[in-house]
């Protein structure tokens, strides 16, 4: 697969060993998982930071395998899912730090096709989620609404 603003082609990259059902030596059952991700949920943490925190602290190879449903499917049945996805949120911050550094560095060119190359992603990306019925209707980006959701 090329990417996306560069002509070359990437790197593959690895892959997960299949595994078919939750292993035995997981020392949490699938409801002490969902219990486990809502508490650290409550902790605001992200989606792949739960993730992160029950494969290193608890053994937890797959939430998904284990539970037979994602950690953002158990978040949002918990009415605990955060308004904007958590890629999203990502994407518009390292805009915002690309904004704040511009604003310091005007001759910075770079900077300034990158800062562009990451609000296409965002319209890009936002444009998937609108379809998907996963951001609020209406819902559009500018930088100006960022500064307000995240500074």
């Amino acid at each position: 697969m090329a990417r996306i603003h560069a002509r070359r082609k990437g790197k593959s990259g690895s892959t997960r060993p299949m595994r078919k059902k939750h292993p035995e030596w997981s020392a949490l059952n699938p409801r002490e998982i969902e219990t486990r991700i809502v508490e650290l949920a409550k902790a605001e943490k992200t989606s792949s930071q739960i993730g992160m925190v029950l494969r290193d602290q608890y053994a937890v190879p797959d939430v998904k395998i284990a539970t037979g449903k994602t950690v953002s499917k158990i978040l949002e049945q918990n009415k605990m899912r955060p308004e904007i996805p958590e890629d999203l949120q990502a994407l518009i911050r390292t805009a915002l730090k690309l904004k704040k550094h511009i604003d310091s560095y005007k001759k910075d060119l770079k900077s300034k096709r990158n800062l562009s190359l990451t609000e296409s992603k965002i319209r890009r990306l936002a444009k998937y989620y609108l379809r998907e019925g996963m951001l609020p209707e209406g819902w559009k980006y500018s930088l100006d609404q960022a500064k307000l959701l995240f500074e």
